[in-house]
């Protein structure tokens, strides 16, 4: 434990802010896992809403320096490419 007082205090931030990043995290992850059970359902018109939810709150997380901005850009194509693929296969399921 520090003894210097403004130590002190940096600790009690930095837990406080891993605190609200954890959080931050946990939503973030909930969003994105909540577009894909919709799309596992066959939802996808819900899939298509929940979407741009999600894409909001992985630019936020680069935004407040959460996470690295490649990581983003890679969760937010693989999102992409997961409710492209339910639609077509939505799409190939109604066609015959």
């Amino acid at each position: 434990m520090a003894n210097i007082k403004s130590q002190k205090k940096r600790i009690e931030i930095g837990e406080r802010n891993h605190a609200i990043n954890s959080s931050f995290k946990t939503e973030m992850r909930h969003a994105i896992k909540k577009v894909k059970v919709a799309c596992d359902a066959g939802d996808i018109a819900k899939a298509e809403t929940l979407l741009p939810e999600a894409v909001s709150l992985i630019d936020k997380s680069v935004k407040k320096g959460i996470q690295h901005p490649n990581t983003a850009a890679r969760q937010k194509s693989s999102l992409n490419n997961y409710v492209n693929a339910a639609k077509a296969k939505a799409g190939e399921a109604a066609a015959k």
